[in-house]
């Protein structure tokens, strides 16, 4: 079986020199995992999250990397209004001018419960970081991808979005309208100098929300943030240019 690009891509050491990349959920996990594995290849990184202190740690360690700058976004998405949005927004377009690269990859689990006893408020929580933001932020940052010559939006989804699995409620719906969100974006944007849009599936990763999902498990058992982020960089590279629309998976086997 042949294995599919994505998975064979191991990035050089200046892939993504020169550009641009916003990552939400960047204070710690796979965020965290992402924003150093962009940096250590050249990326200008924008740190968006709400644990400012979190945030600034990453900074840190992005700096000690002596590779690229990053920059600190503060955006806590539960409860950003329009202002904030568009704060964050003109931030990036008076310090970079464009955004090649937007990951939302910030997330909550919620609870995992029957449809039929689902605390109605956690519902809409969920939903509302989950996807509404996801939404909300793409929107406003169009303006500078669009000023890319070569954007990628990359959503991160779930396996629970296309394979529901009971009592995982809001959660898999939430990743159900992230891959719809994707793929209509992609429709939107294909053909029109907008950027390229894909979903991504980590898979099973050692995070703090796998381990409320599955306290039992043994996470050695499972793949480090930094095992998963190749597939991340191909969509952010010239790589990939022309790849658009798709459902991508992490890891070749869960």
């Amino acid at each position: 079986m042949t294995v599919p690009a994505h998975l064979r891509f191991r990035a050089g050491p200046d892939e993504l020199r020169g550009r641009v990349v916003a990552i939400t959920g960047a204070s710690d996990g796979i965020g965290r995992a992402l924003a150093l594995a962009a940096a250590q290849h050249g990326a200008e990184v924008v740190l968006i999250g709400r644990a400012v202190r979190k945030l600034e740690q990453v900074h840190g360690e992005i700096a000690a990397l002596k590779r690229a700058e990053a920059s600190i976004a503060p955006l806590d998405l539960e409860k950003a209004l329009a202002r904030d949005y568009d704060q964050l927004a003109a931030a990036v377009q008076q310090r970079y001018g464009r955004l090649d690269g937007l990951i939302h990859n910030a997330g909550i689990l919620g609870a995992l419960a029957p449809v039929e006893h689902y605390d109605v408020p956690t519902w809409c929580r969920v939903l509302h970081v989950n996807l509404t933001a996801a939404f909300a932020l793409t929107q406003v940052l169009l303006r500078a991808l669009r000023a890319s010559a070569d954007a990628s939006i990359i959503f991160t989804s779930s396996g629970v979005a296309r394979r529901p699995r009971a009592y995982w409620g809001a959660y898999a719906v939430s990743k159900a309208g992230i891959e719809a969100l994707s793929g209509l974006l992609s429709e939107e944007l294909q053909g029109s100098g907008g950027a390229r849009v894909n979903a991504v599936n980590p898979g099973p990763v050692r995070t703090r929300m796998r381990s409320q999902a599955f306290p039992a498990e043994d996470p050695q058992h499972l793949a480090a943030p930094a095992d998963i982020v190749q597939p991340y960089l191909w969509l952010l590279s010239a790589a990939s240019r022309g790849v658009t629309g798709q459902y991508l998976e992490c890891q070749a086997a869960h």
